[in-house]
């Protein structure tokens, strides 16, 4: 069994929160391209009251007050491959008001595997990321500032990086794309 509960943000509207009963499983923009990626056809039951939920509220509560939470401060189970896991564990240690690009997590990983990787692959990882915000896959960058690939749209991406004080200006919004 699936649970679900919602949170408003006040910043960038609300978001969805998805459990397993135990663990955060899902955190999702409204309007995320990737909604629900790692449920599947669970069944999924409204929920709010759960312990996790309220975890994520205090944890939400204190990142939007721009304090500085970890996410291994909440129990996190998001489902993926292994590589996409692998990703989302990169993500989790970008830290707070940092960027880096999506060929730096390939170059990463690479090393660590002793293979080749491409930010593209990363980039597919990336974007199905199920725990935006908690697991800031808004801190990840395009090549030479580009703010291209955000599930929740490029307006909120920004939204995000002012909170945590990145002075966004040397950024450029691209004029096509998927994430715009």
């Amino acid at each position: 069994m699936m649970y679900r509960t919602d949170y408003e943000t006040g910043l960038i509207g609300a978001l969805t929160l998805a459990s397993d009963g135990e663990a955060l499983v899902g955190c999702w923009f409204d309007n995320d391209r990737f909604f629900g990626y790692g449920v599947g056809d669970e069944v999924v039951e409204e929920r709010g009251n759960l312990p996790v939920f309220g975890a994520a509220r205090r944890w939400l509560d204190r990142y939007f007050a721009k304090e500085r939470p970890a996410p291994t401060e909440l129990p996190l189970a998001p489902r993926g491959t292994a590589f996409q896991r692998r990703v989302w564990d990169i993500l989790a240690e970008i830290p707070y008001g940092q960027t880096v690009t999506y060929g730096q997590i390939a170059k990463r990983m690479a090393a660590e595997s002793g293979g080749r990787m491409s930010a593209q692959a990363v980039g597919g990882a990336v974007g199905r990321n199920p725990l935006c915000v908690i697991v800031p896959c808004h801190r990840v960058m395009g090549a030479s500032g580009n703010l291209t690939g955000f599930g929740g749209g490029i307006a909120t991406k920004k939204k995000l990086l002012e909170l945590e004080g990145v002075d966004i200006s040397g950024f450029y919004t691209p004029k096509t794309g998927t994430a715009l």
